[in-house]
């Protein structure tokens, strides 16, 4: 168990945190406000950005989309450069955070801001960021990674640096208020999946970050179960820190980490459009069975301390039924057809986009090769 661990970003967590904007950011620095469709204009959070931000000269940029792509990036990169931009403020979801990542790195480099993605350039510098959260899911406004997609060859890749950690995070939970269900449950699946691509791996003996994960999911399995009755103001908050913590490097620490749902996932999310937090519910129930024989013993452990099931021969196997009840429970698809996916065709493109992209040995013990994720792809048909 050998690692670094730091996490520098400053996280205001409560109602009515937005206003410390005011004092967070230095008032000579030249904000640029981005957000994504303007719900923000409508639940208030917007009017309290313009508030904080009365003593600042700042300026905004709007339409990040749910998977945020380089051309519309671009715009605002190009928006940061023209009008000198000394701060990006992110507001809004994993999506418009993970975009303003690619903004304050690509502003201030000469070239093709994709590269920062194809990994032909690392980030040397990057505008200082800080973000509001309005939808809890990604863990992005207190981590270093990225995922940018590129519509005109449908290629959906991550990149990660500590320099384009946030600076400075405010968690409302009133913000959660007025998303759509949709958008919540797909917030407690995507941490859900989150904290087993840190925790379903062989064994570390890393007792903390096991025992902190098991917290985390029994939280998660709890605000599924209360997922009916979430309009309170414990629901809300609840799943806003758990959410945080999910992905904020501590959990992972010194641990062996998957995140081959999520390169999977991201394919599909590319070719096809389906929700990210959907896409991971749809291949992570196959990937654990076809990887149940490097996976038994965590999937075990899991069903003890997270599901509460009593211990036999196929406790492995009906953990991931649990985990299927509880992305079903939320209307979660956990198939392809489920979301409209032939699988026939999907299948093949799916696995000619994995090669072109390099995802050729994935997985903790890089042993999914693309034969192996064409079988956790067919099962998941």
């Amino acid at each position: 168990m050998n690692f670094s661990f730091s996490n520098s970003t400053r996280i205001e967590f409560g109602q009515g945190r937005i206003a410390k904007l005011a004092s967070l950011i230095d008032a000579e620095q030249k904000v640029l406000v981005v957000y994504g469709g303007g719900s923000i204009k409508k639940n208030g959070v917007y009017d309290q950005i313009k508030d904080a931000l009365k003593d600042h000269s700042w300026l905004e940029f709007s339409g990040v989309e749910a998977n945020p792509t380089v051309e519309t990036l671009d715009k605002a990169v190009e928006l940061a450069r023209r009008e000198k931009v000394d701060y990006i403020l992110a507001v809004g979801g994993g999506s418009v955070i993970d975009g303003c990542k690619y903004i304050a790195a690509a502003t201030l480099y000469d070239g093709d801001g994709w590269d920062i993605l194809t990994r032909k350039y690392t980030i040397a510098r990057a505008l200082p960021l800080g973000v509001v959260l309005t939808l809890p899911a990604t863990g992005s406004e207190s981590n270093g990674g990225s995922v940018v997609t590129k519509a005109a060859t449908k290629e959906k890749l991550s990149f990660g640096s500590p320099l384009v950690l946030p600076r400075v995070a405010v968690l409302d939970p009133d913000v959660i208020k007025s998303l759509p269900e949709r958008q919540v449950a797909n917030g407690v699946v995507d941490a859900f999946v989150h904290i087993c691509e840190q925790y379903l791996s062989h064994n570390s003996d890393a007792w903390v970050q096991d025992g902190y994960a098991e917290a985390l999911l029994r939280n998660l399995v709890r605000l599924a179960e209360e997922f009916p009755q979430r309009d309170n103001d414990v629901w809300r908050s609840n799943l806003m820190w758990t959410a945080n913590q999910a992905l904020n490097g501590l959990i992972g620490a010194g641990v062996a980490q998957d995140w081959a749902t999520h390169m999977i996932g991201h394919e599909i999310t590319a070719l096809y459009g389906v929700d990210h937090a959907r896409t991971l519910a749809i291949v992570q129930p196959s990937l654990l069975r076809v990887q149940m024989a490097d996976k038994r013993a965590k999937l075990e452990q899991m069903g003890r301390n997270v599901f509460n099931l009593p211990q036999d021969d196929k406790l492995a196997e009906t953990t991931i039924e649990a985990i299927e009840r509880l992305y079903s429970s939320l209307d979660i698809p956990t198939r392809l057809s489920h979301a409209g996916i032939e699988g026939d065709t999907a299948v093949p493109a799916l696995v000619d986009a994995l090669e072109k992209h390099g995802m050729t040995a994935l997985g903790e013990n890089r042993a999914i090769t693309l034969d192996v994720s064409r079988e956790i792809l067919q099962r998941a048909a």
